[in-house]
C-alpha cells in the first residue's frame, strides 16, 4: 500500500476540507483510467473519492476560470483547486466539440469518462471514445428532474424525498440509462444549499461503489421513463419576489429552494428584505400583513403565516426577526409587498 500526502498550496480560501487531503493507492484493487469532467463545489467529493479510491485520474476537464467580486480577480472552478492539489492535469477547453479537444482525449485512452456538473452537454463524438461509457452523478431520482437546477427544484417543489442517479450518459439532457440510485429524504426545514452540501457526498459515495460494480459485472442499465420526466431549469433571480397571496408551504418552500441563491425576497416599508430562513405557522391574517406575536415578526400569507427567523434588511447584515423588530417597530399598516 502506498500513501501520498499531496502538497498544501498554501493559497487563501482554497476548498473546504481539501488541505491536507490524502489518497491511498491500493495495489489489490483493479484501477481505472479516467477523465474527470466536473466544475463547482459539486463535483469536488467525487473527484476526491476517485483519487482516494486509487483508481488513475489522467485529466480532469472544467469550465474556464472566471471573474468574481467586485475587483472582478479570475478565480479557479472548485474542482482545478482540486486537482492542482493532487498534480493532476487541468484542461479548460471552451468547447468540447472542437477536433483538438476531442483528438486530445482520444489519446488520453481514457477507460470511463466520469461527470459531475461539467455544465456543458458531451457531443457524441466524446461519448464513444471511453471503452466503458460516460457517467454521470446527478443530484435526484431520475426521470425526475433532469437539468442544471435538480437540488434546488426539489426542494422548492416541496419534496419529500430526492437523491442521486449516477446514469450513462446520451446524447439528450440527463436521459441515459440509469445504473444506480441512492434515494434521501429532505428535511422540513432544510435549504437547497444544505440539501446540495449532503448530496455531493452522496454522490461521491455512490460513484466509487457504481464504479466497482461495473469492472465486477454486477450492474444492468435501465431506460429511464420518459413520461415521468420533468425539467429543472436553471435557478433566475426572476423568481426570488415573494407573492403573500401564496399559501405559507408554498412561500416557506420558496425561502428554503432558492437559499443561498438568489435568495427570496420581499419589499417592506419600501425597501428590499431578503429572507433567508422562515417557519410555518398555523395563524390567520390579511396576506402581506406584518404583526409581532409573542416578540416574534410574523407575516400573513394566502394561508396560514410564517415565523421570519433568519432575514437581511436592504444594504444591512444577516440577523433574526426578534432582533429586527427591536429598531423596527410595527404598526397597523405594516405589510409586506408594498413598493409604491
Amino acid at each position: 500500500m502506498i500513501k501520498t500526502k499531496a502538497r498544501k498550496l498554501g493559497r487563501g480560501n482554497l476548498l473546504r476540507g481539501i488541505v491536507g487531503f490524502h489518497y491511498v493507492l491500493n495495489e489489490d484493487v483493479r484501477t481505472m483510467r479516467i477523465i474527470f469532467m466536473g466544475t463547482p463545489d459539486f463535483a469536488v467529493p467525487s473527484f476526491q473519492k476517485l483519487v482516494e479510491s486509487g483508481h488513475e485520474v489522467c485529466a480532469v476537464f472544467c469550465q474556464p476560470d472566471k471573474p468574481k467580486g467586485r475587483g472582478h480577480k479570475m478565480q479557479f472552478p472548485p474542482v482545478k483547486e482540486a486537482a492542482l492539489l493532487c498534480d493532476i492535469q487541468v484542461c479548460q477547453s471552451a468547447s468540447l466539440r472542437k477536433p483538438e479537444v476531442q483528438e486530445q482525449i482520444r489519446d488520453m485512452k481514457p477507460d470511463v469518462i466520469v461527470v459531475a456538473a461539467y455544465g456543458k452537454l458531451l457531443p457524441k463524438e466524446i461519448l464513444d471514445i471511453p471503452p466503458m461509457g460516460c457517467i454521470n452523478v446527478h443530484g435526484s431520482l431520475l426521470p425526475k428532474y433532469r437539468g442544471a437546477a435538480p437540488i434546488q427544484r426539489a426542494v422548492l417543489e416541496g419534496e419529500k424525498t430526492t437523491g442521486v442517479t449516477i446514469m450513462y450518459m446520451a446524447e439528450g439532457l440527463d436521459t441515459g440509462d440509469i445504473i444506480s440510485m441512492r434515494e434521501t429524504e429532505i428535511g422540513a426545514e432544510e435549504t437547497s444549499g444544505e440539501l446540495f452540501d449532503r448530496l455531493k457526498m452522496i454522490g461521491a459515495e455512490l460513484l466509487v461503489e457504481t464504479l466497482q460494480d461495473i469492472q465486477e459485472g454486477k450492474l444492468a442499465r435501465t431506460p429511464q421513463n420518459a413520461e415521468e420526466a420533468t425539467h429543472a431549469a436553471m435557478l433566475s433571480k426572476e423568481e426570488s419576489e415573494i407573492d403573500w397571496r401564496k399559501s405559507a408551504d408554498e412561500i416557506h418552500n420558496q425561502i428554503r429552494g432558492l437559499n443561498p441563491w438568489p435568495s427570496a425576497f420581499s419589499f417592506y416599508d419600501d425597501k428590499k428584505i431578503k429572507i433567508h430562513r422562515a417557519e410555518v405557522l398555523s395563524l390567520h391574517g390579511e396576506s402581506g400583513k406584518a404583526e409581532a406575536v409573542g416578540g416574534e415578526f410574523v407575516v400573513y400569507c394566502g394561508s396560514g403565516a410564517l415565523k421570519l427567523t433568519e432575514i437581511q434588511p436592504e444594504n444591512g447584515k444577516r440577523m433574526n426577526g426578534k432582533s429586527y423588530l427591536l429598531g423596527h417597530p410595527i404598526d397597523s399598516n405594516s405589510y409586506f409587498g408594498n413598493k409604491g
